[in-house]
């Protein structure tokens, strides 16, 4: 059962803790319970988000070991142009990992470019600012939040990500952020 371009995939723990933030937010708004008016129109943005979100979310399913990129597995990607190797799980922004691992959308460029690419494909994207970055999936496995990769693997891939950003592709505010991109 392939995920669908539109449907989110989230952990359990994920949903629920959207849930909850939802139903904190729609109490908040019943209440009138604002700061000032920007604090409205932030939660009713985040409302509509989670709404959206949890309305359409496939929930707990673990994509088949098939070694193809989709929804809630965890990939490995080599970035031709300097041969950084990152490793992150094709999700929703909101998902939060027990160990660490930095979260992709899918309806990033870079989800985008890999969603249905299998282990040696190469795929090219168009970044912010107008570059082409070219990425290799290297592997593709389900997420399994009790299953932890091997340490050799794991430590392999932290030392060749120098810098946060570079392990960041969600980006903190919403938008992509290109872990292919250096700082200047």
């Amino acid at each position: 059962m392939p995920i669908g371009t539109q449907r989110a995939w989230l952990t359990e723990e994920t949903y629920e803790r959207a849930r909850i933030e939802l139903a904190e937010l729609l109490t908040r708004r019943d209440a009138g319970s604002y700061v000032e008016h920007g604090d409205k129109e932030q939660c009713a943005r985040r409302i509509r988000r989670l709404q959206e979100l949890l309305g359409d979310a496939v929930v707990g399913y673990e994509p088949p070991d098939d070694g193809v990129a989709e929804p809630g597995m965890v990939l490995t990607v080599r970035y031709e142009a300097d041969e950084l190797i990152a490793r992150f799980l094709m999700g929703e922004r909101e998902e939060d990992t027990d160990d660490d691992l930095p979260v992709c959308s899918a309806q990033s460029p870079l989800g985008t470019a890999l969603r249905g690419a299998k282990a040696g494909d190469r795929r090219t994207l168009s970044v912010p600012g107008g570059d082409v970055v070219t990425v290799t999936l290297v592997s593709a496995v389900p997420y399994r939040p009790d299953h932890r990769a091997d340490r050799d693997e794991r430590s392999f891939a932290r030392r060749r990500l120098s810098s946060p950003q570079r392990s960041d592709c969600s980006g903190s505010s919403g938008g992509f952020h290109d872990p292919s991109r250096r700082s200047a």
